[in-house]
């Protein structure tokens, strides 16, 4: 199933639980939970961020506590975050509605905290394709071993993951990556369709808490609704010894990208930052 409407993927205490094994794949995995009774788990054979998408929560783990100060709300600004290596026991304590996108790796790093004012906030497209990402952990910017994540919010009527493109094909200059479209606000619409790789043909209404896989296919546009701003948590991982994000535009719509010059950037973004 490419769509997993809220509620399919709930497994207690998680209100999403998409593990590789249950997506059909081999790296990328994603826990939401909706904190209020502490939880304890470990992380296995997986690495892990700690992302506050609405509140705050303490996250104990083998070598010490990280205090994530969180945040109103996805479109209140970036969080801070922490990185959890695999085999790790975990206690998270708080309340409010938290994240942990994941990977399975080999490579055991150290735990991290990352304030939310070292995470670089950027504005991509233009005109109605204007988009706000959240640059948190893209290979350039966070070292892992094989996970990466990064937010985007697009304002209400515009258009982001576009023009559509795709990683599931090992080219020059793209790389083969599963992927994770998790989704708050909205109504919007999330598009993913067949390319060489195999058919694949999903367009489906999102709201909060739904999910879209990408195995493989191009993927986009993720189309907000007037009126109704849409944020979506990618996650992504693959077999690649270097991390990477590198995708390949849809020929038939990458003429797009060239159409944003002289176009201005809708005025609504950024999105605010916490103080």
């Amino acid at each position: 199933m490419t769509y997993i409407p809220y509620g399919k993927a709930a497994r207690d205490p998680w209100s999403v639980e998409i593990t590789p094994s249950a997506a059909g794949w081999t790296y990328s995995g994603l826990r939401v939970i909706d904190l209020g009774e502490p939880v304890e788990f470990d992380t296995g054979e997986e690495e892990m961020l700690v992302l506050p998408l609405a509140g705050s929560c303490t996250v104990s783990h083998g070598q010490g506590t990280f205090e994530l100060k969180g945040r109103e709300s996805v479109f209140s600004g970036p969080s801070d975050f922490a990185y959890l290596p695999i085999g790790t026991h975990v206690r998270l304590s708080g309340e409010g509605r938290i994240a942990l996108p994941s990977a399975r790796a080999t490579r055991a790093l150290e735990p991290r905290y990352v304030p939310a004012s070292d995470v670089a906030v950027e504005i991509r497209g233009a005109g109605q394709s204007s988009r706000q990402v959240n640059n948190f952990c893209s290979p350039e910017v966070f070292d892992c071993d094989k996970l990466m994540a990064v937010e985007v919010l697009t304002p209400g009527g515009n258009w982001s993951s576009y023009p559509p493109h795709k990683h599931d094909t090992p080219n020059p200059g793209e790389a083969v990556l599963e992927e994770i479209y998790y989704f708050e606000g909205g109504p919007g619409y999330q598009r993913v369709y067949t390319s060489e790789r195999g058919h694949i043909d999903t367009l489906a209404e999102v709201r909060p808490g739904d999910v879209v896989l990408v195995p493989y296919g191009y993927h986009g546009p993720s189309m907000a609704a007037p009126g109704y701003d849409l944020y979506y948590l990618n996650v992504l991982a693959g077999p690649a010894g270097e991390r990477s994000m590198a995708f390949c535009d849809d020929p038939a719509h990458a003429w797009i990208r060239g159409s944003w010059a002289g176009q201005a950037i809708d005025p609504r973004l950024p999105f605010g930052r916490n103080p």
